[in-house]
């Protein structure tokens, strides 16, 4: 597979994790948001009082495995990196936070699993 088709298919499954979110009453103040070259957010949104960091992992089918599977811990120490580097950058003050993961199976009529508090510290 090449890399631009990994690339479509993974845009295209944050779109409909944000969607998905969207529906369930979230607001989203970010998508794709770049810390550094190796730490990005998928989803940056707020749920209530909790700001929330979504990491989305799409597959079009189970042959290489669940989505949840490549989220490794190096990957959510990754995302920490990031989640510091928003907190850093700022001005708004949230009563809590977590990390959530949501994985997209499939692209037509796509299944949607959601994990609130992975990978929690």
């Amino acid at each position: 597979m090449s890399l631009k088709f990994n690339a479509q298919k993974g845009r295209q499954g944050e779109n409909i994790a944000r969607d998905y979110l969207e529906k369930l009453g979230y607001k989203i103040i970010e998508q794709n948001w770049h810390y550094s070259k190796n730490a990005e957010i998928d989803i940056i949104a707020v749920d209530n009082n909790t700001l929330v960091f979504v990491e989305v992992k799409t597959r079009t089918n189970l042959n290489y495995g669940h989505p949840f599977e490549a989220i490794t811990q190096n990957k959510i120490n990754k995302i920490y990196t990031a989640i510091s580097g928003y907190f850093n950058n700022c001005e708004k003050r949230y009563k809590s936070f977590r990390l959530d993961g949501i994985a997209i199976i499939g692209l037509n009529n796509p299944k949607i699993e959601h994990i609130k508090n992975l990978g929690q510290y």
